[in-house]
Order: C-alpha cells, then structure tokens, then sequence
C-alpha cells in the first residue's frame, strides 16, 4: 500500500470575529430580555470570541457548502490551477444547508474549476470530520486516488436566533448547582460557532515544505449500548428513543423547538470522557503508542469544562499527558463543531513550530450517540 500525507491545512471563518458582548446583537433575545444564563454558561465553557455567518440582522452572508468551498480554495491559493487535479472531494458537517442534494456535491458546486470527480458525504456530528478524513486517507492508502481533499464545516448559527427558541425559565440555580445543564438546548446558544476547514490528502510528502504522515486512523461507537445524547430535528421520548421531525405536525416542529439542538445532560456527564478515553487507552495499547512519544495532543473540546475531566482520566489511568502538549483552539474560535479539529490542526500546522519526527495525536468525542475518533500524525 501507499502511504498518505496531508500536505495542505487551510481554514475560513466568516465576517469578524463576535465577542461575548456581542453574542446578542447577532443571536437575538428570547422573549426580548438579555440572557441571564449566557455569563454563566460563558465562565464554564472558556470561549472568548467565535464566527456567524450572518450579519446582527440576521441575513446569511455564507452558506455552509460555500464556506466549505472557500477553506477547499485556500489549499490552492499560491496555485489555483491545481484544483482541478483533485480527484476526490470528501465533505463532512452536521448542519448541512438542506435536506437534499447532499452536502458533498453541494460544495462541489462552488467549485466549477474541478473536474467530474467523486464526491462523498459523510453525516454526524463532531466525528464526522474525521470520517471524510478518513475515506481521504483511505482512498490514498489504497492507490485510488492521488489528490484527495477532505474538509469540515458548520453553520449553525441560523438555529441559534433567538426566534427559534420558545420562550423558556432560565433556572439559574440549578444551572450554578449543575454545569452539565449548560450543554440542554437554550444554553448551547452560547457555545457553537461557524466555520470550515480543509485538507489535502497525497501519497508523498510536500517536497518543499512539512507534512503530516497519517499513521492511522481508528474509530468507535457506542450506540448499541448508548441513546441519543443530542439530537437535532428530533424529540427524546420517555423509553429513550428519538421520535423524527417527520413524526411531527408543523404546528408541534414550531411549539416544542424540534429543529433546536438538544442534549440529554445527564448521560452526557456520565458518558462522554468515561467511555471514548477508556477506548483510547486501549487503542494505544494496541498500537504500542506511550503518551511519552506524543509530543503534541489536540483534543476537540465542546467547552473546557471538559478539560480537567480529560485531564483526571488520563492521570488516573496511568496515561498522563503533561499540559504542555495540550493545544486547543476554543476560546478563540468557539466550538465549530466537525471543523473544530481541522481548525485546531491547521493552527498547530502553520505555528512554525513543529519540528521533523513529533507526533500530533488527535481526539475527537461526539455526543451526538457515543461516537469517538482518534487520530495518530507523525511531523515529516
């Protein structure tokens, strides 16, 4: 088999950048009153600044499949001739701008210099960047294909006005005495962001520059033992199931937010580190990998309320990873969802830092259902 490489990190964030004063010019008020909750939810979740795609009055200046596109355009912006050389386009996100055509195909549209090549889709949630990383890295492995462009992104800020929400109690109590309420529905206003990001997936090395050799790619799911911890277009029914949209009069999509992100937070304590770091522990076990050989982790963190129960898991676990090797990108860009990971790699890419021969490990936790992928990278 070949080896494969990713040669070329790019990333867009549309418009300015919206600081926590800002959030509610753009996102709007519930049933006109500033939010109660937001400084609350903010202090846990560590975010300083994060992107819409929409101006304060609400009109989309991007479209998911066009910022997708603009990150797939930066890889080639010292040689734009050469998108038309890419032979696959493999694009994630878990807020596609419709139901239908996919959004793959979508953000080939914007892409008319490229040639008829093939397009894949991969769906969920935050793991789904790594997916279409991976069906890249695949495809490359195999000898299929020789320039292989994999990307992620999200707009979910549409969703988050305040004019798709009911008009709801903020529990203010409850939200102090317990911090897992902050990732419910409301107060996840407070944490996403939009974005995209992109690789380019070759079978050799850059010549003129430093590359990233995937070593693997390694990928897990509980929900044959887990429910639905978030959910989207979708309500939770009291026997764990998700009862679809499609199952709704239009009337109740309005009246019980349907089309709102939700999370069950009680599983999402219990859950989320416990199971996907059990998993890693193991993985590294089975590759032969120490936490010594790391010399940078990148973990995509919904919020850093999350961080210290990483940090806690690795510790107690005999696995400990010195917080000088952590690298995350959340305060600055909030949580873009599937892009999060590219984005934070293509800081640590374009640091000028890295040096031949470090390892980057990637994490990437999903609540959506207990979905997990890790990632290995080696500095060549």
């Amino acid at each position: 088999m070949s080896e494969a490489y990713i040669t070329r990190i790019s990333k867009f964030l549309p418009n300015e950048a919206v600081s926590n004063d800002e959030m509610e010019q753009y996102l709007g008020y519930i049933n006109g009153k500033p939010s109660k909750s937001k400084a609350i939810v903010l202090r846990n979740n560590g975010i300083k600044s994060r992107y819409y795609a929409l101006t304060k009055e609400g009109t989309a200046t991007h479209t998911n499949a066009e910022m997708a596109a603009l990150a797939v355009r930066g890889l080639f912006e010292k040689s734009p001739e050469e998108l038309g050389k890419i032979d696959l386009l493999s694009c994630a996100t878990s807020s596609p701008d419709q139901l239908m055509p996919s959004h793959g195909v979508m953000v080939h549209g914007w892409l008319p210099e490229t040639d008829s090549v093939e397009v894949v889709s991969p769906s969920g949630v935050c793991c789904a960047g790594m997916h279409a990383l991976k069906y890249a890295y695949m495809s490359v492995k195999l000898g299929e294909k020789k320039m292989a462009v994999s990307c992620a992104s999200e707009r979910l800020s549409p969703v988050l006005r305040a004019d798709q929400f009911e008009d709801e109690v903020q529990q203010l109590v409850k939200l102090e005495q317990n911090p897992y309420l902050a990732f419910e529905k409301d107060f996840l206003r407070w944490m996403l962001s939009d974005g995209a990001g992109a690789f380019l997936v070759e079978g050799q090395p850059n010549p003129d520059a430093l590359s990233l050799k995937i070593e693997w790619i390694e990928g897990c799911s509980y929900a044959n033992e887990e429910e639905a911890c978030m959910y989207m277009g979708a309500d939770k029914e009291a026997d764990g199931s998700v009862k679809s949209y499609k199952d709704f009069t239009q009337e109740e999509v309005i009246d019980k937010s349907i089309l709102s992100i939700k999370q069950d937070v009680k599983l999402l304590g219990e859950k989320i580190v416990k199971l996907g770091f059990t998993k890693l522990k193991n993985i590294l076990i089975e590759k032969g990998v120490s936490m010594s050989d790391v010399q940078y982790f990148l973990p995509h963190l919904s919020s850093y309320f999350f961080e210290k129960k990483i940090d806690d898991f690795f510790t107690e676990n005999g696995i400990p990873i010195p917080k000088e090797k952590w690298f995350t990108n959340l305060a600055d860009k909030g949580n873009v969802g599937a892009a999060s990971i590219y984005m934070i790699l293509e800081e640590v890419f374009n640091s000028g830092k890295l040096k031949k021969g470090e390892k980057i490990l990637l994490a990437v936790p999903e609540s959506s259902r207990f979905s997990y992928m890790f990632c290995l990278l080696t500095v060549c």
